[in-house]
């Protein structure tokens, strides 16, 4: 696995047609959809995940046009959501190393997805 791969993996409101694409919307191509190993939560508004070696987070995959893009989104997901590097599995079956930011903070009063599927929530919550 690269240690500075040039994928980002988005599992939450970073993905098309939720809240804060427009982060990455025009600085990111689309590759794939996809899924690590882990654990979702909803955090209210945003999810956080979790590494876990029994769950699945379902997301989607972008190639970074430049390294500007991820200094804008490390400011925007702030300290309690490092990013790290993250073996991904897209849904062709390859496997491909993506950033993906991780949530570091306190779960008390977080809601589990068990599901692993941001979008998926969002839609069942309406």
């Amino acid at each position: 696995m690269s240690a500075q791969p040039d994928l980002l993996f988005a599992y939450g409101t970073l993905m098309r047609g939720l809240r804060l694409h427009h982060l990455i919307d025009g600085r990111a191509e689309f590759v794939a959809a996809g899924s690590v190993g882990g654990r979702l939560v909803d955090l209210g508004g945003y999810p956080g995940a979790l590494p876990d070696r029994e769950g699945t987070i379902r997301g989607e995959v972008y190639r970074l046009q430049s390294d500007d893009v991820l200094a804008a989104l490390d400011a925007a997901e702030g300290p309690e959501f490092p990013r790290r590097p993250t073996r991904v599995r897209l849904d062709d079956g390859r496997e491909v190393s993506a950033w993906t930011y991780w949530f570091d903070g306190s779960v008390n009063g977080a809601v589990p997805i068990p599901h692993g599927d941001y979008r998926r929530h969002t839609r069942e919550a309406q």
